[in-house]
């Protein structure tokens, strides 16, 4: 009860922000000491909280790098982040992160440009209420939100661990995920149903599975890149529920007056970007690692979302999957 009065609130945590900090008050202590210009990739920012993301940290000074399926609607970001923002630089690339292919071609084309790489925001996410399946015959959801994510990650890793190393500035990857990988069991939690459901399909549910996923990730890959002294951090973020095309989505399984009721509490776009753009750029989480995020503060995740032995069997598992069926040349 006292966490949500004080979510309602808005009351200030340990870092001086809260639930109803926006993105632009959370990157205002932010200060680019150095001479090179940062570079984020973001995916995801075509809409809500991505764009949110992008339009701030632009402001803010750093490239942009958008990925995005649909480079139409990407168009018209760059246009309204330049008339707010008229030095900004953002580069319009295409992706589809539900197909293993159309990333490695992304990560081809960016690492061909020869830019340093210091900002990673995995914060793309897809909800489908129907049992739907990527070309490379994958469970949809699970596919883009998680898979494409670790893939992408692997891919731009050691040019995030290389700029790192050349700059000196620490690199930071984001993983956005959600509250609702609370509802996820262990018994659900199996990767082989989670590729390829044959029982009831529950559009929740697989959204939750792969927000967890998304968790486990940033704690593995957090210990092995501490492990090997490299300089990148990984961090799990939940924005808040946010008014996005998430929340459009999930209306066919609640009522339109509990949804009403709901969007009161909803966040604006802007607060729900706030702990990605936080952890981002603050220099308050200059060498966190492996957190869980939220309303711009660690905070915790679940009991499942903290296991290690987890985190390190469904590491091996994706990555043996990545690299046996679609990478088979990657070392």
């Amino acid at each position: 009860m006292k966490a949500t009065l004080k979510y309602l609130a808005g009351i200030a945590g340990p870092s001086g922000y809260g639930s109803k900090t926006t993105a632009e008050q959370a990157t205002r202590d932010f200060s680019n000491s150095s001479n090179s210009q940062l570079t984020a990739i973001i995916t995801g920012a075509t809409s809500g909280i991505g764009a949110e993301t992008a339009r701030v940290l632009a402001k803010r000074g750093v490239r942009i790098v958008l990925p995005a399926r649909d480079l139409k609607k990407a168009e018209i970001v760059k246009e309204f982040i330049q008339k707010e923002t008229p030095m900004a630089q953002i580069i319009l690339l295409e992706i589809d992160l539900s197909s293993f292919a159309s990333i490695q071609r992304f990560c081809a084309e960016f690492l061909s440009l020869q830019l340093p790489l210091h900002i990673l925001v995995n914060n793309a996410g897809k909800f489908s209420q129907k049992l739907e399946f990527s070309e490379d015959k994958i469970e949809m959801t699970f596919a883009t939100n998680y898979l494409g994510h670790f893939l992408l990650t692997e891919l731009l890793l050691e040019k995030m661990v290389e700029t790192a190393e050349g700059t000196g500035i620490q690199g930071r990857i984001v993983n956005v995920t959600s509250v609702v990988h609370n509802w996820v069991k262990r018994d659900q939690f199996r990767f082989s149903q989670l590729l390829n459901p044959k029982k009831y399909y529950n559009g929740t549910r697989a959204y939750a599975q792969s927000k967890l996923a998304n968790i486990l990730h940033a704690k593995e890959l957090s210990r092995q890149l501490k492990a090997r002294n490299a300089n990148v951090t990984i961090n799990a973020v939940h924005p808040g529920i946010v008014k996005t095309g998430i929340i459009r989505d999930h209306k066919g399984f609640i009522t339109d007056s509990l949804y009403f009721m709901a969007s009161k509490l909803l966040k604006s776009t802007s607060q729900g970007a706030a702990s990605t753009c936080y952890v981002a750029l603050s220099p308050q989480t200059e060498g966190m690692s492996g957190k869980y995020f939220a309303d711009c503060n660690e905070s915790h995740c679940s009991v499942l979302a903290n296991d290690e032995i987890e985190a390190h069997k469904l590491w091996k598992g994706t990555r043996a999957l990545i690299h046996r069926r679609f990478l088979p040349h990657v070392n």
